[in-house]
């Protein structure tokens, strides 16, 4: 790497520190502070009261205050990762990046606390003093052996969770990569013989891990600088080292490490020789966690073991033993029961999801994440990668799972697989309000059928619709295109045993589908070339058509090409005097709830009858999600200032609204602040039709509709369901080509659902 180049990141790092304001944290309120209720009641008088419940019980702070989501990241600078000693101020940075780990990965609020004290015995008495702010204490960068003896002493006087990350957290890592190397291997944990440089906290840990996981104490052979610890060496030593030493007269790394099934190294660059992995067994598992240059490159040590298994501490190479996979989510697990400590119990807990995970079938979220790596198990690919978002559900389910089991935990939980999909819905934005819907598609065993059968993000939303709901999935594509493609991204179904498919270069199908579609537009200017033409090359079109030949209940389509250009073959082939689009309906996600907007894609302009049949569809749609409808027509006009533009024709739409009972609350024409503000709405309009906020906006533009929807997904983080095609009787669902993997699962579970649920 260049000098300039090293600068240029360098740089690049810093101002992602300095701007847009300094560090990485800053603190929000979670509650409002508008007026004087609202300070009486966060502050002087109100504060009192839930000051007196929690004096009259501990475990109301957890009811009453942030402490039961709260960690504090505790250290005193002396064993930075790769930078050393470098003292409390100058770790701050790191300690902040880790409270964002802890946010950003498992949803925990998180202080970084930076101790200027190097004496272990008062550091323990400083974090201890603290546990009234906390409900857990993460440890972190404290070298060995002071580390040993600040938890050791916090654990004792302490009745909240104390976990020192840099040893047990690379140590369940290292568990969960070791669990699934011996298991590619073809090897026990009884049986192997191992072999571990570096006699620090975390090398330590992992060697104390692997112990209870099923190595045997006799068959691990511990090196340090010095070489071999063994029995009577004074050289360097302490408790936590000598618990490893071994009755023999080798004394070098060069000597031990013939025979070895493991070698374990967290020292530092270049300690482990090509020559040394030539006399390990066969298909040796080497984890080499040195950062940034490990104990031996992974080329080097393949040159002499290409059958190698080999983990790293690095990004930029397969099976990064990262503890990001473990800390975030055994403190979710644990802070979730009220956990008194994090045991043994709960720390193998940690290590088997994490295995198991790893041994699943890839997110498709985490694919996205790392597009072009391959994440199909095995001896690439032990572990799971950070940002799989099934981690925060299996993980900490299977943490506070063990805490309950073995008497640590304070607040069980009732209903485990409830907490786990709390925990899922938290990750999947969709999840919480996708619940009914997935519910009623369950009634039924609906046939969905994707047009762009070969596309990864419908192969992996085949792969979940067969593992989630009871649909039956059918792909329009090329069968060694998709079994291709499948075996590629490390998928379980295969086309023909899993989920049919429909080819069109070669389906026997063929006559009777071009024949169809002849019957249906021989009188629009379709001849019979032209239909069979259009047979073997539109998957939208043969979609349609094995919907209208009941085939298959339900069409989704539109991952690429334009929104219109689908919408027509849709129309053509499926319309009627009943079926006939009413418009698009989008699902926004916000931090606050769901708020849906029509029309975005299918009248441009629509006309007072479109507007009307968008707002009863909408409200329709709306009740899937368990949700009551309150449904606001939008326009610059407000209440009737303007006469003209598009509030004549919302005027025009609630006239036909009110000529019939409606079931759902609607009003209009208002500006979207006053849909959104009930107390704008009321100075404007006092005696309004509507209650509360609404939460269905109907635009008398596409544009203006799909516009909001565009800010609101990329500007505020609104996750997208939808859009779903309303007027259709669920027959189809055109898509757009943003969707993602989920997004397909979710308009799945939308066309699985029975007519009759909604409607």
């Amino acid at each position: 790497m260049s000098d300039n180049h090293k600068e240029n990141l360098r740089q690049a790092a810093l101002a992602y520190h300095e701007y847009p304001k300094p560090g990485k944290l800053e603190i929000r309120a979670t509650k409002p502070l508008a007026n004087g209720r609202d300070l009486s009641r966060a502050y002087s008088p109100g504060v009192a009261e839930a000051c007196l419940e929690i004096k009259e019980n501990e475990a109301n702070a957890s009811r009453y205050t942030a402490r039961g989501n709260l960690v504090a990241v505790v250290t005193n600078g002396s064993a930075v990762l790769g930078l050393g000693n470098i003292g409390a101020l100058a770790s701050k940075p790191v300690m902040e990046g880790k409270a964002v780990l802890f946010k950003k990965f498992a949803n925990i609020d998180c202080f970084d606390i930076e101790v200027d004290e190097k004496d272990p015995e008062k550091l323990a008495d400083i974090v201890c003093a603290l546990g009234p702010t906390f409900g857990a204490i993460n440890l972190e960068d404290i070298k060995a052996p002071d580390c040993f003896i600040v938890e050791k002493l916090c654990r004792e006087r302490m009745n909240i969770p104390v976990f020192h990350d840099d040893q047990h957290g690379t140590a369940i890592v290292v568990g969960a990569a070791a669990t699934n190397a011996l298991h590619v291997a073809g090897k026990r944990f009884e049986d192997i013989k191992i072999v571990s440089t570096g006699g620090g906290a975390a090398g330590i840990a992992c060697l104390n891990l692997l112990l209870k996981l099923g190595v045997k104490r006799e068959n691990v052979w511990l090196c340090d600088i010095h070489g071999l610890v063994y029995k009577g060496r004074e050289e360097d030593m302490n408790p936590q080292k000598a618990a490893f030493a071994q009755d023999s007269d080798l004394r070098t790394l060069d000597e031990v490490i013939d025979g070895a099934d493991m070698f374990l190294g967290l020292s530092g660059p270049n300690v482990l020789k090509p020559e040394h992995v030539a006399k390990m067994t066969e298909r040796p598992v080497i984890f080499a966690l040195a950062n940034p240059t490990p104990e031996i490159m992974p080329d080097e040590a393949r040159s002499v073991a290409p059958e190698a298994i080999i983990a790293t501490g690095r990004s930029d190479f397969p099976n990064q033993v990262n503890n990001v996979l473990c800390f975030p989510f055994i403190f979710r697990g644990a802070l979730d029961v009220g956990a008194t400590d994090i045991n043994d119990e709960m720390q193998i807990a940690c290590v088997e999801g994490i295995a198991e995970l790893a041994r699943a079938t890839t997110s498709a979220e985490a694919a996205a994440a790392y597009k072009g790596e391959q994440l199909t198990f095995g001896a690439d690919y032990l572990i799971p990668k950070p940002f799989d978002p099934r981690l925060s559900g299996v993980v900490s389910t299977a943490v506070a799972k063990a805490a309950m089991e073995t008497g640590v935990a304070t607040r069980p939980v009732e209903d485990l697989q409830a907490y786990k999909e709390d925990l899922d819905a938290s990750v999947f934005k969709s999840a919480l309000l996708m619940r009914p819907v997935f519910d009623a598609a369950a009634t039924a065993s609906r046939r969905i059928v994707f047009a762009e059968g070969e596309d990864e993000r419908v192969l992996r939303a085949a792969q979940a619709i067969l593992e989630e709901t009871t649909e039956t999935p059918i792909l329009i594509g090329r069968p060694s295109v998709i079994d291709r493609r499948c075996e590629r991204m490390g998928l379980e179904i295969r086309p023909g045993r899993d989920f049919n498919i429909v080819n069109p270069e070669d389906d026997p199908r063929y006559r009777d589908y071009w024949g169809s579609y002849h019957d249906i537009m021989k009188r629009r200017g379709v001849t019979p070339d032209l239909a069979k033409a259009i047979m073997r090359t539109n998957t939208t079109a043969i979609g349609a058509v094995m919907v209208h030949r009941e085939e298959a209940d339900s069409l989704i389509c539109g991952t690429f090409g334009e929104y219109r250009w689908h919408l027509n073959y849709v129309t053509q082939v499926l319309g009627t005097a009943e079926h006939r689009p009413h418009g698009a309906l989008s699902m926004m996600i916000l931090e606050d709830g769901p708020l849906f907007i029509a029309d975005t894609h299918v009248h441009s302009l629509p006309t007072p009858e479109q507007l009307a049949e968008s707002a009863i569809g909408a409200a329709r749609h709306v009740r899937r999600f368990g949700l009551t409808p309150n449904v606001s027509l939008c326009s610059q006009s407000q209440f009737g200032n303007q006469a003209e533009g598009s509030g004549k024709r919302l005027r025009a739409a609630l006239e036909i609204l009110d000529a019939e009972p409606r079931d759902f609350a609607y009003e209009g024409e208002m500006n979207v602040d006053a849909a959104l503000d009930p107390e704008l709405r009321g100075r404007l309009l006092p005696d309004n039709r509507m209650e509360g906020t609404a939460n269905i906006l109907i635009f008398a533009h596409a544009d203006a509709a799909s516009g909001v929807r565009n800010i609101l997904k990329m500007k505020a983080g609104g996750l997208e369901v939808g859009p779903i095609l309303m007027g259709m009787g669920n027959r189809a669902h055109v898509v757009t080509p943003g969707i993602t993997a989920r997004g397909l699962l979710n308009m799945a579970a939308i066309a699985g659902t029975p007519v009759a649920h909604y409607g």
